[in-house]
């Protein structure tokens, strides 16, 4: 069963929050908001927070410059995940992956069917890697951010979680550009 190794070093990651809407500001965002409190209640760092329209181009351009960042070791989205025609999120992280974590998405649906049952099909939460990054896509919902950093991220993003973790994979995610 996994659990928490309690001999092994807590190691912070720094996590940069992305809000994707045309109507939220800071004062407003509750998702974003949920991510930050959770994350720093776990002991990380939020490296940055930022909030862009629903616009492809400026998800893309912020990801990039997120994912250049040395002192971003994750980016958390929240919203644009959706199935209208202003969800553009999945699109924008699939245009920067490197590689695709495609189990973070079937796990987050998962483990929402138990709260929304069959409307889960409506999310398209995605995960993936870039430039030594990692990238998540969550819903807009401040309880679906809740679900997938309390069920999900709060485990992976733990260095003492076992049997395996993401942080301990950080270290070698960028192997492939040494030659």
């Amino acid at each position: 069963m996994p659990k928490i190794d309690e001999s092994r070093p807590f190691i912070p990651v720094n996590i940069a929050v992305l809000t994707v809407s045309d109507t939220r500001s800071e004062a407003d965002d509750r998702s974003g908001a949920t991510l930050v409190e959770r994350a720093t209640a776990d002991g990380h760092r939020i490296a940055a927070r930022a909030i862009v329209r629903d616009d492809a181009d400026e998800i893309v351009a912020r990801l990039r410059a997120w994912i250049a960042d040395p002192e971003v070791d994750v980016v958390i989205s929240t919203g644009g995940t959706g199935v209208t025609g202003r969800d553009v999120t999945p699109e924008a992280f699939h245009s920067v992956y490197e590689k695709e974590i495609s189990g973070f998405g079937e796990l987050f649906r998962w483990l929402s069917y138990e709260k929304v049952g069959t409307s889960t099909i409506q999310s398209r939460a995605t995960a993936g890697v870039a430039g030594g990054t990692y990238l998540f896509a969550l819903p807009g919902s401040p309880s679906a951010c809740r679900d997938a950093w309390d069920q999900i991220l709060r485990f992976q993003l733990d260095n003492r979680h076992r049997p395996c973790n993401l942080v301990e994979l950080m270290p070698r995610l960028r192997e492939h550009e040494a030659g």
